[in-house]
């Protein structure tokens, strides 16, 4: 027999006793009050993110932190007596990043802050001394290529310097009117013409980094230094261009523009980096997956999904730390509250999300039952802010079930969140895509800002930028959406909209369902 969404009265037995917080609700499901009483006074937040983010760290696809951190999911899991697995899906390259020192010491000593990229050559142990030039004032690529000659054994600072480090809310706060739209003005034209010196060169678009880090390893240089500001407290660190020969370190925004105004300005910048790492060939990688089979419908699901791998920079605390216990403390809260679901519920730890979805696309390929039999997906992946905005992806009668599930759920967690109906799918962003591309009801739980730009993908993405108020009402919302979801006698309508809306002159369309990228190989050479 189906059970009910109304309250379930006769249930004292599951239920623990109601908390003063807890008779808050309008709503009197004895389950609903025990999830409430589990995430909010009894959360394990705190502890999972403290272990994920400062003893694991970074989890970078296919380093031995991820592996590592892939470990102490199922373990977790299995400590709570849930089902978990970790699950291949193709190789990926292992490489291993140790110690990195980078010292300026001409004209002045000076420990600079920085770090290789990502899967960036080392220095083979050796600590590498070199003069620091920055690109000519070249208007060709013959200017260019003459230049080269005399870059033997430097380093090459190749980002643009940024003029101030200071966030631009600071300087619409401090600055006159007429100071800070001289400046803004400045900037952007030396950023352009910075841009167009590349161009002249011969580097630009996607490949023009890779392209220039490659001539300079082919002449000779050191090593190649950068800097990619964040717009406020941190450099993006995405990963080196060049996994041969020479070291690419990324330097803060600080630290490079000290460095390239003393080679600009003819002051003999001399830099001294040793970086270790190793690269030990392709590997197994996995998605982490575990399930509480469902006890009346085990051919339907309830996905619980977020993105385990980061870059390494930081923690990886934001993206996607928060997603990540946002989920593992959830499923937590129903495995102890919610043991015998209606509906089977399954939580996925995607790999390789930062390369392109990877890891939750080929779970939806190796999986057609799960995608076939999916009720509903829930996916969080932007920052450590309360969930603040639903849309239903272009489902078109996916709000009655959702009116449903919200109309039980305590105003303490709903009041501040917008939703969009019935909304548009989206084609790339997040691990839900992989799903809503073939239509299944996949949905975005997106999170208040907490300037999450000024931590995504750089060296300040760590444990402190935990909002945990935020993460444990995330945990505790999402616990409530899934037990609602399973317990719905309703399967949500697949229903798409076929009038898709415009955006500038475009017409937006439903995104295909792209193959996942399953080796190194493939990603470096698509």
């Amino acid at each position: 027999m189906r059970r009910s969404l109304l309250p379930l009265m006769a249930a004292a037995a599951i239920a623990a006793p109601i908390t003063t917080q807890a008779q808050q609700f309008t709503n009197t499901n004895p389950v609903l009050q025990r999830i409430w009483a589990e995430g909010m006074e009894n959360s394990h937040a705190y502890r999972l993110t403290q272990a994920l983010l400062d003893s694991i760290g970074p989890r970078l696809t296919g380093s031995p932190e991820m592996e590592a951190g892939n470990h102490w999911l199922v373990n977790m899991y299995r400590s709570w007596g849930v089902s978990a697995e970790n699950e291949q899906y193709g190789t990926w390259l292992r490489w291993r990043r140790g110690v990195t020192h980078i010292d300026l010491v001409e004209p002045r000593v000076r420990s600079l802050e920085g770090m290789m990229l990502a899967w960036s050559p080392g220095t083979n142990g050796r600590t590498v001394r070199g003069d620091l030039v920055v690109l000519p004032e070249a208007t060709n690529e013959q200017q260019f290529a003459s230049w080269l000659s005399d870059v033997r054994g430097k380093f090459v600072a190749i980002s643009f310097p940024q003029p101030t480090c200071r966030p631009n809310d600071d300087l619409a706060q401090w600055s006159t009117e007429a100071s800070l739209e001289r400046f803004m003005e400045e900037r952007q034209a030396a950023t352009q013409a910075f841009s167009q010196r590349l161009a002249a060169m011969g580097f630009q678009g996607r490949g023009g980094g890779s392209a220039l880090a490659q001539r300079l390893e082919a002449a000779g240089a050191a090593g190649v230094i950068s800097s990619s500001w964040s717009n406020g407290w941190g450099v993006r660190r995405v990963f080196s261009a060049n996994t041969e020969g020479i070291p690419t370190v990324d330097l803060s925004c600080e630290d490079y523009g000290l460095v390239y105004r003393l080679a600009e300005n003819g002051q003999g910048p001399v830099l001294e980096v040793m970086a270790d790492a190793e690269f030990q060939g392709e590997h197994p990688i996995y998605n982490t997956v575990a399930m509480i089979r469902g006890s009346e419908l085990p051919d339907e699901y309830v996905l619980l999904s977020a993105h385990f791998d980061s870059w390494d920079g930081g923690s990886g605390a934001t993206d996607n730390g928060t997603g990540t216990v946002t989920m593992l403390e959830a499923m937590r809260i129903l495995s102890n509250v919610y043991p015998n679901p209606r509906r089977s519920i399954v939580v996925g730890h995607w790999n390789s999300e930062e390369q392109g979805l990877n890891g939750s696309r080929a779970f939806a390929e190796d999986h057609p039952e799960i995608v076939e039999g999916l009720q509903a997906a829930f996916n969080q992946d932007n920052g450590t802010g309360r969930i603040s905005r639903i849309t239903s992806m272009g489902l078109t009668q996916a709000s009655g079930n959702f009116a449903r599930w919200l109309s039980m759920i305590p105003s303490d967690i709903t009041s501040h969140i917008t939703f969009s109906f019935p909304g548009t799918p989206s084609g790339g962003g997040s691990d839900h895509a992989a799903f809503i591309c073939s239509g299944a009801p996949a949905f975005s739980l997106g999170a208040l800002s907490w300037n999450y730009g000024y931590t995504w993908h750089t060296q300040r993405d760590t444990f402190d930028k935990v909002w945990m108020d935020d993460l444990k009402n995330n945990a505790t919302l999402t616990a409530m959406l899934v037990y609602l979801a399973s317990e719905d006698p309703e399967r949500v309508p697949r229903t798409r909209r076929d009038v898709m809306p415009t955006r500038g002159d475009q017409q937006m369309q439903w995104p295909a369902c792209r193959p996942a990228t399953r080796s190194w190989a493939d990603y470096r050479n698509r």
